[in-house]
C-alpha cells in the first residue's frame, strides 16, 4: 500500500479515531491539519503528549461527543515530549483508534519552501543555519517517524494534491461521497485533478469594481454584489440542481471523491464565491466537504 491509499482506512466506522500529525517543519502538517478541520475533526495544534488523554476524554464525552480528533505536533514542543509520544499513543489505543502520520520533506524542498515564504524555522536560533536546523529537527522526530503508521512524502506534492491525499484517506471512514470544491483562474490552467469543470467566466465581474478587486470572493462586499446580480443566483442554482442529479450516480458506482472545479478569469472572485456557497450548500447534507483556493494559497 502506497502513500496515496487508504491513510485511515478501518471497517469500524463508529469507532473513535485520533489522527496524531507530525513532522518536518515546512512539510504540510498546518495544511493536513486544515483538511481534516474541513471535515469536521476537532482539531488542535502543538499540543504536548502528556495532555493527549485529557483532549480525548474532554472531546468524546457527554453531548459534545466526537468521533474524530486531529492534533498536530512538531518540535515547538520540548524535547522530552517525543521520548513520552509513544507510551502515551500505546496508552490511548486501548479506547480510540490512534493513527501517527508523519510528513516528510528532502531538504532542498525545505529550503526552497523557507527561502520562498521567507518564514523561520523554528529551530533557526541566533547562529544556528537553516541546514542545520532542518538536520537537528530529522534527529529529534527519527522516533516517532520509526513508529508513524504512514509517511508522506511531501517534496512533490502541492498544498491541493496533500488536501486530496487526505481528505482521500479520510474518505474510507465516513459514508458517502467526500467531496472537493476547487476555484481556479482559467489564464492559469485548468486543474488536472478535476472531475467536472464549470465556467464562471460569463457572469458579472467584481474584478472591474475598484473597491473589490482587492478583495475575494470571501469577503462580504464581494459577496453581496454577487448576490445582487440575478443572474449569480441562477448559476449556483443550475449547478447545484445539476450536482443533485449526478453525484448520487456517482455514489452508486462506489465512487469515494469527486472534485468539481469551478473557474473564473482572475481565480479570485466569482469562482471563489461560488465555491463558498456550493460547499456551504452541501455541508447541510454530506460530512465530506473540502474548499480549495488555488489562487489564494
Amino acid at each position: 500500500m502506497n502513500q496515496y491509499e487508504g491513510l485511515l482506512a478501518h471497517d469500524d466506522s463508529d469507532a473513535i479515531h485520533l489522527v496524531v500529525l507530525t513532522g518536518m517543519s515546512g512539510g504540510g502538517k498546518t495544511v493536513a491539519l486544515r483538511a481534516l478541520e474541513d471535515l469536521d475533526f476537532y482539531c488542535v495544534d502543538n499540543l504536548p503528549s502528556a495532555l493527549l488523554p485529557q483532549l480525548v476524554q474532554a472531546a468524546t464525552r457527554g453531548d459534545s461527543h466526537r468521533r474524530r480528533i486531529a492534533v498536530g505536533v512538531d518540535v515547538r514542543s520540548r524535547d522530552d515530549d517525543f521520548q513520552h509520544m509513544p507510551q502515551v499513543l500505546s496508552s490511548l489505543a486501548a479506547t480510540v483508534q490512534v493513527h501517527l502520520i508523519f510528513l516528510d520533506c528532502n531538504d532542498a524542498a525545505l529550503i526552497k519552501r523557507y527561502s520562498e515564504t521567507r518564514r523561520r524555522h523554528p529551530l533557526a536560533v541566533r547562529g544556528v543555519s537553516l541546514a542545520d536546523a532542518i538536520a537537528e529537527e530529522r534527529r529529534l522526530l527519527r522516533p516517532l517517524m520509526a513508529i508513524a503508521e504512514r509517511v508522506i512524502e511531501s517534496s512533490d506534492l502541492n498544498v491541493h494534491q496533500l488536501r486530496r491525499l487526505i481528505a482521500t484517506g479520510y474518505a474510507q471512514t465516513t459514508t458517502g461521497l467526500t467531496l472537493m470544491f476547487q476555484s481556479f483562474a482559467f489564464r492559469r490552467g485548468l486543474p488536472l485533478d478535476s472531475d467536472f469543470v464549470f465556467d464562471a467566466r460569463c457572469l458579472p465581474n467584481p474584478h472591474w469594481e475598484p473597491t473589490l478587486r482587492p478583495l475575494s470572493g470571501k469577503d462580504a462586499p464581494v459577496r453581496e454584489f454577487l448576490e445582487r446580480q440575478p443572474v449569480v443566483g441562477e448559476f449556483f442554482a443550475d449547478t447545484a440542481r445539476w450536482l443533485d442529479a449526478w453525484l448520487p450516480r456517482f455514489e452508486a458506482d462506489d465512487r469515494s471523491y469527486v472534485t468539481i472545479s469551478i473557474g473564473c478569469t482572475g481565480g479570485r472572485h466569482r469562482s471563489v464565491y461560488l465555491v463558498e456557497k456550493l460547499a456551504a450548500h452541501y455541508r447541510t447534507t454530506r460530512e465530506g466537504v473540502l474548499t480549495f483556493h488555488r489562487e489564494l494559497e
